[in-house]
Order: C-alpha cells, then sequence, then structure tokens
C-alpha cells in the first residue's frame, strides 16, 4: 500500500515552517496524539521518543532522525515496537520565500503480528493526518506570527 502524502500552504517562511514542524519537542502543539516527547539530541542520527495516545492508551516509540537538510527536507523513522512508522516533513518556497509549501509523507511497516495491523493503523492515521496539518498551519500563521 502507499505512503499517506499530504501538502498544505502555510502563510509563514520555509524556515519558520521547517523549525517548528521539525522540533520533535513541539509535536504536542499539533500533534493531539502526542502526550510528550522526550529528546536526546539533534541532527541526522539523534534519536527521541514520543509517547502518543492511541486508542486511549499511551504508547511510546523511539525514533531516529535520517535525515535533516535545514529549511528544506527531514526525515525520520521509528527503531522499535511492532509498527514503525517512517516521516518525512520537505518545505518549499512560494512567493518569494514568503510562503510555504510543507509536504509530509508518512508510511508504516510492521514486525511480527504488527504486519496484520499496518492498514488499520494507516487508515487511522490517513484520517487523522489532516487535522494535525491545519493545526500546524493555524499555530505557524496565527498563535506563533
Amino acid at each position: 500500500m502507499a505512503a499517506i502524502v499530504s501538502a498544505i500552504e502555510i502563510d509563514r517562511s520555509p524556515a519558520a515552517v521547517f523549525a517548528y514542524a521539525t522540533d520533535p519537542a513541539r509535536f504536542p502543539e499539533w500533534q493531539p496524539d502526542v502526550v510528550r516527547v522526550e529528546v536526546d539530541g539533534s541532527g541526522v542520527g539523534a534519536r527521541f521518543t514520543t509517547v502518543r495516545r492511541i486508542a486511549g492508551v499511551e504508547r511510546s516509540m523511539v525514533q531516529e532522525i535520517t535525515e535533516d537538510s535545514p529549511s528544506h527536507r527531514w526525515a525520520v523513522r521509528a527503531v522499535d515496537g511492532l509498527i514503525r512508522p517512517s516521516a518525512t516533513v520537505t518545505v518549499e518556497p512560494l512567493d518569494g520565500g514568503r510562503r510555504s509549501r510543507a509536504t509530509f509523507t508518512l508510511d508504516f511497516e510492521g514486525h511480527g503480528m504488527g504486519d496484520l495491523i499496518v492498514p488499520l493503523v494507516r487508515r487511522t492515521a490517513a484520517k487523522a493526518a489532516p487535522a494535525s496539518y491545519r493545526r500546524l498551519k493555524e499555530r505557524l500563521e496565527n498563535d506563533l506570527a
């Protein structure tokens, strides 16, 4: 099954969008299912632990930054668990850099019994992700402007 790809235009510079959208410590501000994030370093190879509330239960996963090209592209992948998401954020300038288009690519890999629930996880994420991206846009354009 194909990855989930979503794009949203934001009335902020690529640098501002990139800095906010790729800061794991800020994920709880725009991703409603994120309870907390524990960050251990930055840049490629750095890891962070994300705790999400899924179906009323808190679940944690360790993620590793696999790509970090400031103001342009950032990627992470989970390194543990039955379901291991991978995500990429690409930010492109619009209107001479006054605005941005952020494109999010999200995919999931099942391990062991996780293979059986990947389709359900993918459908759930496809429904929830657009609300997170709208919240990101709102935070950047209104609350943080």
